[in-house]
This record gives C-alpha cells, sequence and structure tokens, in this order.
C-alpha cells in the first residue's frame, strides 16, 4: 500500500536556482522526447519507444545544444521520460475504453504554475541527520517536518506551486496497516436544552458558553459599537 506525506521546504536562494535549472532541464528532456514522437507521427514513421528516447537523451548531453543537460541529476531527467510515457499510456488507455479518456500529452511550458522533478532511491538522495533534504546537484535543503515518515520513501517530488512555495512530496510503500481494534461499546447521544448532550453512560456534556456575554457587561460589535 502507497501512502504519500507532503512536506514544506525553505530552499536557500542558491538553492532555488538549482531546482530552477533542474526544472528547466526537465521540461526540455520531457518536451524533446514528446516532439521526437510527434515527428514520427507526421513521418508516417513507427511509434518511438522508451529505450530510443532514453538514448536519444544521452546522447543529447553530448552536443552543445544540449550539453547543460549535464548539469542535474541524470535520474531526474529519466523520470521525466516516465511521466511521458504515463500520459501515452493514459491516451492510448483511454481510446481503447480501459479509462475515462484523456488528451495527447502536450509540450509543457516554462509560465506553467506547477513545476516538479521526481527522485528516485537510485538518485542518492536521502535525509540527513539533522533532518534535511538532501539532494543531488541541489544541495540539503531545510524541511518543516510535521510527522515522522514510517520507513524510507521510495520517491521524492519536489514540487513549486503557483504561489511560488515548494514542496517535498514523499511516497511511502508498506504493508503495515493495522486493523482498528474491535470495540462493543455503544453509547448514545441525546441533544438537550439543559445540557448539550447526555449519553446513554449517564454522562452529562454541558452547553457550551463561549458564545454567551458575561453578566454585567455589553457585548460590542465592530468598532466598539454595542450590540
Amino acid at each position: 500500500m502507497q501512502f504519500r506525506y507532503v512536506f514544506r521546504l525553505y530552499p536557500t536562494a542558491g538553492q532555488r536556482q538549482a531546482l530552477a535549472r533542474a526544472f528547466g532541464c526537465a521540461r526540455v528532456a520531457y518536451n524533446d522526447a514528446l516532439r521526437a514522437r510527434e515527428d514520427a507521427r507526421r513521418a508516417g514513421l513507427p511509434f518511438v519507444r522508451a529505450a530510443e528516447l532514453s538514448a536519444g537523451l544521452t546522447a543529447a548531453k553530448k552536443t552543445p545544444e544540449r550539453r547543460w543537460l549535464g548539469e542535474v541529476s541524470a535520474v531526474v531527467l529519466q523520470q521525466s521520460l516516465r511521466d511521458l510515457e504515463a500520459a501515452y499510456r493514459a491516451f492510448f488507455d483511454g481510446l481503447a475504453g480501459k479509462r475515462p479518456r484523456t488528451g495527447a500529452p502536450r509540450f509543457k511550458s516554462r509560465k506553467d504554475a506547477r513545476q516538479a522533478i521526481r527522485f528516485t532511491a537510485n538518485a542518492r538522495r536521502q535525509i540527513t541527520e539533522g533532518g534535511e533534504l538532501a539532494l543531488p546537484k541541489v544541495d540539503d535543503v531545510t524541511v518543516r517536518w510535521s510527522r515522522w515518515l514510517p520507513c524510507t520513501p521510495s520517491t521524492a517530488t519536489v514540487i513549486k506551486d503557483a504561489a511560488g512555495r515548494y514542496f517535498a512530496s514523499f511516497v511511502v510503500e508498506t504493508t503495515d496497516v493495522q486493523d482498528p481494534p474491535d470495540t462493543t461499546a455503544e453509547v448514545g447521544i441525546d441533544l438537550g436544552l439543559g445540557h448539550f448532550a447526555v449519553l446513554s453512560d449517564g454522562r452529562k456534556i454541558g452547553s457550551p458558553r463561549f458564545l454567551r456575554p458575561r453578566r454585567g457587561e455589553a457585548e460590542e460589535g465592530p468598532a466598539g459599537a454595542v450590540a
């Protein structure tokens, strides 16, 4: 079973630049692969396989036009190609009636409100002893943890939203899900006027008084107006 945990990230100025570079490279890798398939389709050529796209990406990093792709983690680029595969799979499954129809994959824009890159376990990303998220070719990023992860995550996705905020989304795979304990206790609730509620086991819950003004004091409205 998979669970997803999302936490706020606080990258430094230099880390934000590194993440922007990674977002851009992932977008270019995705668009280059999509363009290769679109060009093949228009030319009446066979569908370009994923292995060919991966090999083309490796070759592109050795060219003057695309050598800057090597400045980011190779895993980020490969995961971008996997995202394209998932988009095509959803499109073809929709045409076959296996799932609701979706549009064909579209090119990504740098103006998209949401940017994301994904790091798998083999990307050498880790959570440091100090609680930071170490990302390859980005550095150790501060995380605001609201809970502990139950186990080592299988993937970590770094997201930048439309408001410019950064988040880390962790996918955790676990089978250790306990069923709730059995219980035979049953309690009825009777809402009343004298008491807020009376339970079937005899307990009484008093009426909330936080809306009642104190005796001898007028309840003031906005700007000191007396209600």
